[in-house]
């Protein structure tokens, strides 16, 4: 489950994927699978999430990691690297950025 804390410290991978409104559809079950058969099986993996615009020429991928060096053997391993590069293929453009969360705030009621 997705844990926005600040006090976690744990390595969350936002990436933004350009895409044409014909292929999100394809994009998406690509990132899903990829979680599904390969990423929540690595070590260190806490969640992912992924997000459409409206218009469909948009997917983000928020995903947690225990640690950076797990993220990093993510992206080592070959499995994983099969996935992004068909996910690549997929989109016109993505930006990955490692983020540590800062700051939180919770509605008290």
């Amino acid at each position: 489950m997705t844990t926005i804390d600040d006090s976690n410290h744990y390595c969350t991978l936002i990436n933004v994927f350009t895409v044409t409104p014909d292929k999100h559809q394809e994009l998406f079950e690509v990132l899903k699978e990829a979680t599904e058969k390969v990423m929540c099986h690595l070590p260190g993996y806490i969640s992912a999430n992924l997000h459409s615009s409206g218009d469909k020429k948009t997917v983000t991928n928020y995903a947690q990691w225990a640690t950076l060096e797990d993220f990093l053997n993510m992206l080592r391993n070959e499995e994983a690297q099969k996935h992004m590069k068909q996910a690549a293929s997929i989109a016109t453009e993505f930006r990955p950025v490692i983020y540590n969360s800062i700051w939180t705030h919770t509605n008290p009621d």
